[in-house]
């Protein structure tokens, strides 16, 4: 009998199922197409807020607890999966920051690692770096994560669990009610409540940035919006860059095998997906500046994801109070991956009624729907 009912196979579904069921619980994970195929698939999995000293404290509890999280969370993947979502340790410099004393600020309030580095010294660790930059800030220890592998990871481990059932291609257009509660949904194969039950317990939304377009079916206005991002992808040689680089909102991400993912575009484009030439010309700019070498270089995949956009990206985590049953995990903005593992367990210990390991007021919906 499934007790939770998640909508949404992203990262933040696939995960929430995870921990959901290592604590016994029963789950039925319904996703529109296939699993991971959205967002999760198409960001570049800097396990880091691009400029954390930016963001409220609501979202860098997060982060510091998900950053915490990856380096094991990943090898127990590798072990039991056999499918290794290289969360490596890179470190990041940040160049020419407008501002750059903030980010000390913040790093010394912090205690986080992050100290100003002569851009002669950054040429040496960096050899294909464009000229024309002047300062830089590095934070060693930074991580990313190959995050197909990842959801490749997680499947397989949902794929072993006896108790969580996947339903891909099934698209979700409502909820089923019941004196004033979410008991169900429904979906483009019909009703779905519980198997062999007369209703779920709790209906996880999940679905990123379509999540607010669900919940107006029940006269919610969820302030969450599709923000397009684009990126490319180059194969060079495994030590063409051994650390992720970021310059005036552009950044190069290196992979284990030597593909180089450099992104992103933040476009409001509504629901459209289609990659453009004039992201490409403009990301291809980008290389030119950060890493000249590749400029001609063949550029191996092009692709646009939808950022799920939310109020100062803090993520809805929590029951709906106007229709009880109904529990949020979504509006990461361009952090859901980074933010997954904190997100999903501050979920679970609300509904299991555990001890939550962040305050919970920032993220309950309560007074944030409109």
């Amino acid at each position: 009998m499934a007790k939770t009912l998640i909508v949404g196979g992203g990262v933040i579904g696939l995960l929430s199922a995870q921990l959901l069921a290592a604590q016994g619980e029963e789950v039925l994970l319904v996703e529109r197409q296939q699993l991971g195929a959205e967002s999760s698939w198409a960001g570049g999995g800097i396990v880091s807020l691009l400029y954390p000293w930016r963001y409220s404290p609501a979202v860098c509890a997060l982060a510091h607890w998900s950053q915490a999280f990856y380096p094991a969370w990943g090898e127990r993947l590798r072990d039991s999966t056999g499918i290794d979502p290289e969360v490596r340790a890179t470190g990041l410099f940040w160049l020419d920051l407008e501002d750059e004393q903030q980010a000390l600020d913040w790093a010394r309030e912090q205690g986080r690692k992050l100290t100003p580095v002569n851009i002669e010294k950054v040429a040496q660790n960096v050899p294909a770096l464009g000229e024309g930059f002047r300062r830089a800030l590095h934070m060693p220890g930074v991580a990313n994560v190959r995050n197909p592998r990842l959801l490749r990871a997680l499947r397989a481990t949902l794929a072993e669990s006896a108790n969580v059932t996947v339903l891909e291609n099934t698209e979700v257009s409502g909820f089923l009610l019941q004196a004033g509660c979410v008991l169900g949904v429904n979906t483009s194969h019909g009703e779905l409540r519980a198997e062999r039950a007369e209703r779920a317990e709790r209906v996880v939304l999940a679905s990123g940035a379509w999540s607010g377009e669900l919940l107006t079916t029940l006269g919610l206005e969820l302030p969450v919006e599709p923000i397009k991002g684009q990126m490319i992808l180059y194969k060079c040689a495994e030590d063409y860059l051994s650390t992720m680089i970021l310059a005036r909102g552009r950044y190069a991400i290196p992979r284990k095998d030597g593909h180089i993912l450099v992104g992103s575009t933040l476009e409001h484009a509504g629901f459209d997906k289609a990659p453009t030439n004039t992201a490409l010309a403009s990301l291809k700019a980008s290389v030119q500046e950060l890493l000249p070498a590749l400029a001609g270089a063949e550029v191996v995949g092009h692709w646009a994801g939808l950022r799920p956009g939310s109020p100062e990206g803090i993520p809805f985590i929590g029951e709906v109070a106007e229709f009880p049953g109904l529990w949020l995990n979504c509006g990461h903005y361009r952090n859901g991956l980074l933010l997954a593992p904190a997100s999903c367990q501050l979920l679970t210990d609300l509904m299991l009624g555990h001890t939550p390991i962040v305050e919970p007021t920032p993220y309950a919906p309560a007074g944030r729907l409109g």
